[in-house]
């Protein structure tokens, strides 16, 4: 078996070459976990090698962060340094890539109040919000990415030894992300192909609508016109092929924001924001949330559609098989990166304007029109499992397998 240093190796070059795809003269902010400096140091390292011009490493610290919402006066939690947001405007304009080395801990807010929490997002959400325009229509490169912190090991491993936890999670990333095959570049092309096969084989059905039912789950959810299903990667707007997710196993498009009606079940734990919710049920008519429930994590849901008008409306459509490689780890990681590709998802919030035609010169007005949500918000729930059946309705209504048992119909 390859070192655990040639595999850390291996996976920065993977992450710089493919993930962002750093290109000659360009600026990478890195987001980083204090905890993953190891790693950290190597990607910036690799992308200098690359031809970055210049790189920025931004830390994390969840000490740091509890200490604010433990501490801080309640003025604190509704203001985010606008100075701050405009950086990552000029950032995105002069054609930075950035990548974010996403580790959310699931117990980080435990025994804080909901309401500061969900203040602190909503105003960075606020300040932030020309700068998303950069990353949710495609104008620059991106990239999310996982490596183990202690906490994070602690939770997902907590039936092994403590000192086999983060080396476990290390294995369980490397495997995820195919970094323990010869050639991890080659062998994510030849899966960006097979993505690209079902979503090319999707967009040609053309669906008017997709009816999802599990346990919990009879749902049933129109598409607008001019949808697009998109899997793998995309590329930026200078033509730059990157992938925004780091594993990523799924194909997705927009619902019509109005034509979602039925209800739905979750089926793994939600990490929102630091919080746990699990057992979560929505019930939609004509594409708004009228009645919701959760078995815990309540008023931490509640704080999310109460984000805008727009959280109550689903903006993403998913589909992963539940025979995938991440679910068959047969493990929840309580990181929605990693667990929104073990199952089929939906999002709330706002829509992916590259997922319709011409959509990313559209303004939130006309993509309202269009029938795609516009919100502060973007979050995903999942609610795959090997019971549930999809059916898709053609153009000419006929109606024909999509999903069976969990797994392709195809």
């Amino acid at each position: 078996m390859e070192t655990f240093e040639l595999m850390l190796n291996k996976y920065a070059e993977l992450v710089v070459r493919v993930g962002v795809n750093v290109q000659v003269g360009q600026v990478l902010i890195v987001h980083a976990p204090i905890e993953t400096a190891e790693l950290t140091r190597l990607i910036v390292a690799k992308a200098y090698e690359a031809g970055a011009k210049f790189v920025i490493v931004e830390w994390d610290d969840d000490a740091i962060t509890r200490v604010r919402f433990e501490k801080a006066s309640d003025d604190s939690f509704d203001y985010y340094p606008q100075w701050l947001a405009d950086s990552m405007v000029h950032f995105a304009e002069e054609g930075g890539a950035i990548l974010h080395i996403k580790v959310p801990n699931p117990e980080l807010f435990h025994g804080i109040e909901s309401s500061k929490v969900s203040a602190a997002v909503k105003s960075a959400a606020i300040a932030r919000k020309e700068y998303s325009k950069y990353t949710r229509n495609s104008k620059i490169s991106w990239s999310l990415i996982k490596a183990p912190t202690r906490a994070w090991s602690d939770k997902v491993f907590a039936d092994l030894p403590e000192e086999q936890r983060v080396d476990a999670m290390w294995e369980a990333i490397f495997q995820m992300v195919r970094v323990n095959t010869d050639d991890p570049i080659a062998a994510w092309r030849e899966h960006i192909n097979h993505l690209k096969t079902s979503q090319n084989l999707l967009n040609a059905k053309r669906y008017k609508s997709l009816h999802y039912r599990a346990t919990g789950t009879d749902l049933r959810v129109e598409l607008p016109e001019g949808h697009i299903w998109r899997g793998g990667g995309g590329e930026n707007e200078k033509g730059v092929y990157f992938v925004a997710n780091m594993p990523t196993e799924e194909v997705y498009t927009m619902p019509h924001r109005t034509g979602v009606n039925g209800t739905v079940t979750s089926t793994l734990p939600l990490n929102l924001n630091g919080r746990l919710v699990e057992g979560i049920t929505f019930t939609f008519k004509d594409g708004k949330v009228v009645a919701y429930d959760a078995e815990s994590g309540l008023e931490h849901l509640t704080s999310l559609l109460e984000t805008d008008e727009g959280a109550s409306y689903l903006g993403e459509m998913a589909l992963v098989p539940h025979d995938s490689p991440i679910s068959n780890l047969n493990r929840v990681f309580y990181n929605t990166g990693i667990d929104e590709n073990a199952s089929c998802h939906f999002a709330l919030g706002s829509a992916y304007p590259v997922n319709l035609e011409g959509g990313t010169k559209l303004s939130n007005e006309e993509l309202l029109e269009r029938g795609a949500n516009v919100s502060l918000t973007h979050v995903d729930f999942m609610i795959g499992c090997a019971d549930l059946d999809i059916d898709g309705e053609l153009p000419d209504g006929t109606i024909e397998p999509v999903f069976r048992q969990g797994n392709w119909a195809y």
